[in-house]
């Protein structure tokens, strides 16, 4: 028999951990998607958590496949080949709040950041014509409630859900090596736009054993509003006639979807004060191929369509471990996580392998503090695309993870 109080000081320790191990996985994925804290057992509860995550991932052997659209050093023929710094380090931020309603209805609301990317490799590489800088960045606000009934030795629970997401960023390139005083060839993309989405699942619940397991489905996020500009008032355009013009700055739109996901959880007592866990997500990041953006007027010969090429495959994320509970105030946890690499020949999100390690304290029994840190693997591949193709070896990602609950 696990006691219930037990069984949720060591769940703190996990709930962290996986936070600061799931921030590192592929696609555009952050945060994610996070409910734990609607099976609190408390009957209010809220809990703010930070995550930060440094990715380092270089690039070498870089070749300029179209030398068209300029090379390496806005156009001057060279730029780094190897070495090349492409990521940049983040946070991720959460709060939450949650509340039950009499022994059978529970709801939460929280903010996250659910998806997000930063690379920047700068103007000074071999593939400035592909990427200088791009920035993504999200904002999620989410509603959950369940219902719960006895159901044998458990509870057996269904939950509902929906949120509202904005998503919004910047890509900046090397257009053109034709250069002038003024106008250093670099255009920039920005592109933002909102939608809803939903949640729905279940779970069955035997607290005497710390037993649960639970499976949640998040729907996909139409982002039809998704608009912006095009700036290449930087830019030299051919004319036509031998010469250049000055490029424009103009009205975009598109349209994406941020992907569906599905995700099983199990946890379990085996033994006074410790606790088995483990978790399987399936992410429908396939869906991003090449986001294409169009001019909002065509007048203008200048205005220019482009594309996001992203060339995704579904993202795939195991992982298990073990939690302990050392003493009333103390537990800690361990887990290993697989991330399947949403890249296959184009990009360099290959497979992630982290280890990771948390710990909860409780001074009372009503406040949590946890910290979590986790050290992970960037496996080596290559890309080629359109514009530039490279290799990339064995990189290390780290992350720290710190959140406090209060609960009554």
């Amino acid at each position: 028999m696990v006691h219930t109080k037990i069984k949720a000081t060591i769940t703190a320790a996990v709930a962290v951990l996986l936070t600061s191990t799931a921030a590192s996985a592929g696609g555009l994925e952050r945060g994610g998607y996070n409910i734990d804290l609607l099976f609190d057992p408390s009957t209010y509860a809220a809990e703010a958590a930070a995550t930060y995550v440094n990715p380092q991932r270089e690039l070498d052997n870089v070749v300029d496949v179209d030398p068209s659209n300029g090379i390496g050093s806005n156009g001057a023929g060279a730029g780094q080949t190897n070495g090349v710094g492409d990521t940049e380090g983040y946070w991720v931020p959460r709060i939450g709040v949650k509340a039950g309603f009499g022994d059978s209805v529970d709801c939460m609301a929280d903010y996250s950041q659910p998806w997000g990317a930063h690379t920047k490799p700068g103007a000074n590489w071999m593939g400035a014509n592909d990427n200088i800088e791009t920035k993504i960045e999200s904002d999620n606000y989410a509603a959950t409630c369940s219902y719960k009934w006895d159901v044998g030795k458990g509870q057996f629970r269904i939950i509902g859900g929906g949120f509202y997401q904005e998503v919004g960023g910047f890509k900046e390139r090397l257009v053109t090596p034709i250069l002038a005083p003024g106008f250093d060839g670099v255009g920039r993309l920005d592109l933002d736009g909102s939608g809803w989405g939903w949640r729905a699942g279940a779970a069955y619940e035997i607290p005497e054993y710390a037993f649960r397991a639970s499976l949640v489905y998040n729907s996909a996020v139409d982002l039809d509003n998704l608009g912006g500009t095009i700036d290449l008032t930087k830019v030299l355009l051919p004319n036509g006639v031998g010469g250049f013009v000055p490029g424009t700055k103009y009205d975009v739109s598109s349209f994406a979807s941020m992907p569906d996901s599905l995700e099983l959880k199990v946890q379990s007592g085996v033994a006074p004060g410790w606790l088995v866990f483990g978790s399987v997500k399936w992410t429908d990041w396939s869906q991003l191929q090449v986001i294409q953006i169009n001019p909002n007027s065509t007048l203008d010969p200048r205005n220019l369509p482009t594309n996001l090429t992203l060339l995704y495959r579904d993202g795939w994320t195991v992982s298990g471990g073990v939690g302990h509970k050392f003493n009333d105030q103390w537990s800690g946890a361990a887990s290993l996580t697989w991330d399947r690499g949403t890249s296959h020949g184009y990009g360099n999100q290959t497979d992630t392998w982290t280890l990771g390690t948390g710990v909860s304290y409780s001074p009372t029994e009503n406040v949590e503090l946890r910290l979590a840190g986790a050290v992970g693997l960037l496996t080596s591949g290559s890309s080629v695309g359109e514009d530039v193709k490279y290799d990339f070896g064995n990189d290390i990602v780290t992350a720290i993870s710190t959140s406090l609950k209060v609960k009554f």
